[in-house]
């Protein structure tokens, strides 16, 4: 299975996509949302993200924080006033968009709601994120869906029945172009709940292929889901952890994005191709690492060989241990010395 998010191939034997997550870690400030675009081209990232939001038509005026938004905030204020002061207008979002062409990375954006997504289908991203939050809501799900757009879906907070129906939904309106992320909606995400054995399972029932949306502090659980299936990784950075708002602690700092994308990089390599070879830098050890038969005893010209008189040491230039039983019963030419490689041309046929 493979798909097309802009010119980027993603999906089987295509390198794993990764996308380098900002969110709101800009903090509603469009300059440091346009020096993230650096950030994540130099990483090699090969999409950077954003949240496209109104802050009114997100939540309630009474919506509480969550617990990890506590946290960064002191416990003081509401949701939406939070989101007041980490939306981008949808000016600044255009401008983050052109400075992506210029720089050669995709951008992405999480739509909240149908303005947002109709803001971003116009804006000209080639795919669509659906953020954990809004796994089930079947709605956006299927106006999202209508675009004909990939849709890659995180599945946080989710169980099965629920992901199997966002599914249905997506497929229902017409839109098979799928990557269904494994994703813990914690921030941080213990390493210990990352459940990337979920992957291969979800390419197993929802035959979609599959991803993995890292909300962990380290790089372990995406190496292991590239590993499993992933095609797409995703994962939280920011320009300084020290900076004030709800993701940073959860996010990589600069050089650490360069060393995670570096490390799938590695793991894709580690994975090769499946097919079992003689690899080009084990040749030379070939013959000092494997081992031939050798005359355990002086065997005498016209001797019968027989199992006693053979053992099997280094190196591995000789007949093969494999072959000893057609050695046994054969006769020697003439005298073998003990402790000697024996060749076929020392026993008569």
């Amino acid at each position: 299975m493979r798909l097309h998010v802009g010119r980027a191939i993603v999906g089987d034997g295509a390198p794993c996509y990764v996308v380098a997550e900002a969110g709101v870690n800009h903090n509603g400030d469009v300059n440091r949302a346009l020096k993230m675009v650096r950030v994540a081209k130099e990483s090699g990232a090969n999409a950077i993200k954003f949240q496209s939001f109104n802050p009114e038509d997100l939540a309630t005026a009474t919506a509480p924080l969550a617990a990890y938004q506590q946290r960064s905030r002191g416990r003081r204020g509401t949701q939406i006033e939070m989101l007041r002061h980490l939306a981008l207008n949808e000016n600044e979002q255009a401008e983050v968009y052109r400075a992506c062409k210029r720089a050669g990375i995709q951008f992405l954006s999480t739509p909240f709601d149908e303005a947002s997504a109709r803001f971003l289908a116009a804006l000209g991203v080639p795919a669509f994120k659906i953020g954990s939050g809004d796994l089930t809501n079947t709605p956006l799900l299927r106006f999202v869906a209508s675009y004909a757009r990939p849709m890659l879906v995180s599945t946080g907070m989710g169980t099965i029945g629920e992901v199997e129906e966002a599914v249905r939904t997506v497929r229902r309106a017409g839109n098979d172009r799928l990557v269904v992320l494994q994703c813990t909606t914690a921030y941080p995400a213990p390493n210990e709940d990352s459940n990337v054995r979920v992957i291969p399972e979800y390419r197993r029932k929802l035959r979609t292929l599959v991803g993995f949306s890292d909300h962990t502090t380290g790089f372990t659980a995406a190496a292991a889901a590239v590993a499993l299936g992933a095609c797409v990784v995703e994962k939280h950075f920011t320009l300084s952890r020290q900076l004030p708002g709800p993701d940073h602690r959860a996010s990589l700092e600069p050089a650490e994005l360069r060393r995670f994308v570096a490390q799938i990089r590695e793991t894709e390599d580690a994975l090769g191709d499946s097919r079992k070879r003689v690899m080009s830098s084990e040749r030379q050890n070939i013959v000092p690492a494997r081992k031939s038969v050798v005359a355990k005893v002086r065997i005498p010209a016209g001797t019968q060989i027989l199992r006693g008189m053979l053992t099997v040491k280094r190196p591995g230039s000789g007949i093969s241990p494999r072959d000893m039983d057609k050695l046994i019963g054969k006769t020697a030419r003439g005298g073998i010395p003990a402790d000697s490689l024996i060749s076929w041309r020392q026993v008569k046929a």
